[in-house]
């Protein structure tokens, strides 16, 4: 048996003939790398990613996953979470539940006590025995009843319950250290791979800290973020009341034909929270100036049409500002690294027009409004505009919390809200559904409505979407006046049904075939909820169509 690798290393492909079947490990010494060992995280094989046992034995296209990609850093943290429910296991005998993502740190809690300080102390010590330990992290692939019957003695239930609604047979599963671990991707070769992490008590859990993408080789300073905690408290007490904390209480709840009533409180929930912040905003006088900021496809639009009916009926006349007509002409744009304009940096928006337009309407004055063409990349004149006394006027867009957008306008008059799907449900007690994917899973929807572009075209860009997100959007997250979820409960389960397809169409020999495939594994985790219900005036609507709020 003789077969050809073809091994991706930058701009060069290095061509190898194998004799017998070769595992990740391997191929990185034969190609002279395994000094990178430690930070190699798997291998992509024909552009799937496999862990660093998976086996080759045919012709193949390989490449290999370090920290420094996106998919690296997934997989460390992975690996990471997995290493904490082993620790828990044997330094205090429980098992940890994640619960959010809270910058680069997942807030964690038991699900039946509060975490002491002790116990963490406990726990971290663990963690490290197994990292020196330098432990193997195996693969395997069981039988569905088997994995089930696995998981019901670890105490993992929700688990057991959530491959048997998926009814996917055979199961692939990890094993360390006599556990056993279920995943929505690959882990690391070994526990000594995760040796950046921190452990820290935030009662009543406790927080798993690791290294951020922009930074690999160091932890960020332990930020505290005591308003995002809060939406985090409030949603679990609501997902509390409705009976769902998992994605196999989801499938529970939709085969028993509840659909409409999750749909529906979802809804209400978001109505509450718009009316609470249209409330918060009147209560506090001398607020003339509403800004919204979000990353890519957390529902600004909508949301700032929402608010503005919120303030309507509480007495205020809102206008809107669109920022977009503020960029600067393309022959000014500023440029990324790759030479590429850059139309996410704060200097792609005239930022003197911005504050000069602000200060002139706060004043009751009248200004010409810019429109800006994006066919010909240049500005033209717009409609013209004056506010008057009661006026409110909201811009949304991703600088808005950004000091510098609103530089001339004094804070008293400025009213600031982070927008984003904050939280969601979890596949089970430590695989979350990253919010990353909620919007992404948006995006590519609605790219496909009203773009004409294709899943392939939205995955090929999300990595610099995310890169623009950490670098001009949550830096200032905690610097806003009030947060909104834009999460809804079901809405995984109702862009399943617009989304598979279009993932499924990617071809094999596509760059994007790996992310789809990962995509699709966790879309098959979810039940399928139909669209019909949902009002029109639904964050959901701005990517699957059909909303009020349509231009």
């Amino acid at each position: 048996m003789v077969f050809d690798l073809n091994v991706s290393r930058g701009e060069r492909i290095e061509r190898l003939q194998a004799d017998s079947p070769m595992t990740g490990h391997e191929v990185l010494c034969l190609v002279g790398r395994e000094e990178d060992g430690e930070m190699i995280m798997a291998w992509r094989v024909n552009r799937i990613l496999r862990p660093m046992g998976w086996v080759v034995d045919e012709d193949a296209d390989v490449e290999f996953v370090d920290m420094s990609s996106f998919e690296g850093t997934e997989i460390y943290r992975r690996t990471l979470t997995f290493l904490l429910v082993l620790a828990c296991r044997k330094a205090v005998g429980k098992n940890i539940v994640v619960r959010y993502s809270m910058n680069d740190s997942y807030y964690c809690e038991f699900p039946d006590d509060v975490v002491t300080e002790a116990q963490v102390a406990e726990i971290k010590n663990e963690m490290k025995k197994l990292v020196e330990l330098a432990l193997p992290i195996q693969m395997t692939i069981l039988p569905l009843d088997k994995a089930r019957r696995i998981f019901e003695r670890q105490g993992n239930e929700d688990k057991a319950r959530l491959i048997q609604w998926t009814g996917v047979d055979p199961v692939a599963v990890y094993r360390c250290a006599g556990s056993y671990g279920y995943f929505g991707g690959p882990l690391a070769a070994s526990t000594s791979v995760v040796h950046n992490f921190d452990l820290n008590h935030y009662a009543p859990g406790l927080l798993l800290r690791f290294p951020a993408i922009t930074d690999i080789n160091s932890l960020p300073p332990l930020a505290v973020v005591p308003k995002l905690m809060d939406v985090f408290r409030e949603y679990s007490k609501w997902l509390s009341v409705l009976g769902l904390s998992t994605m196999d209480s989801l499938h529970e709840r939709v085969s028993k034909g509840q659909s409409l009533e999750l749909i529906l409180i979802s809804e209400a929930f978001h109505s509450e929270a718009l009316s609470r912040i249209a409330r918060e905003i009147i209560g506090r006088k001398g607020v003339r100036l509403v800004c919204l900021a979000g990353p890519s496809s957390s529902g600004k639009t909508t949301t700032s049409k929402r608010l503005a009916i919120q303030l309507s009926v509480s007495g205020m006349r809102p206008v809107a500002l669109a920022l977009d007509d503020y960029y600067v002409d393309r022959a000014r744009t500023p440029r990324d690294e790759n030479g590429k304009y850059d139309f996410e940096a704060l200097e792609a928006l005239d930022l003197e027009l911005v504050n000069e337009h602000l200060e002139a309407l706060l004043a009751g004055e009248e200004v010409q409004l810019p429109k800006f063409d994006f066919i010909t990349g240049t500005r033209k004149q717009g409609k013209r505009l004056r506010l008057d006394g009661g006026d409110i006027l909201i811009i949304e867009g991703i600088h808005g919390l950004n000091e510098k957008l609103t530089e001339s306008i004094p804070a008293e008059m400025k009213y600031k809200v982070f927008i984003s799907p904050l939280t969601g449900v979890n596949l089970d007690s430590y695989n979350r559904i990253g919010t990353t994917d909620t919007r992404l899973l948006r995006r590519m929807v609605r790219d496909y409505r009203t773009r004409g572009y294709g899943a392939e075209n939205t995955l090929l860009m999300w990595p610099s979407v995310i890169r623009g997100s950490h670098k001009h959007i949550f830096p200032y997250e905690e610097g806003a006046d009030d947060l909104f979820n834009t999460s809804l409960v079901y809405e995984i389960s109702v862009l399943k049904g617009y989304a598979e397809p279009m993932l499924r169409a990617i071809p094999e020999s596509s760059p994007a075939y790996g992310e789809a495939r990962r995509l699709l594994s966790i879309l098959s985790f979810a039940p399928v909820i139909p669209s019909e219900n949902i009002p029109n005036n639904s964050i959901i609507r701005e990517f699957i169509g059909g909303g009020c709020f349509e231009i």
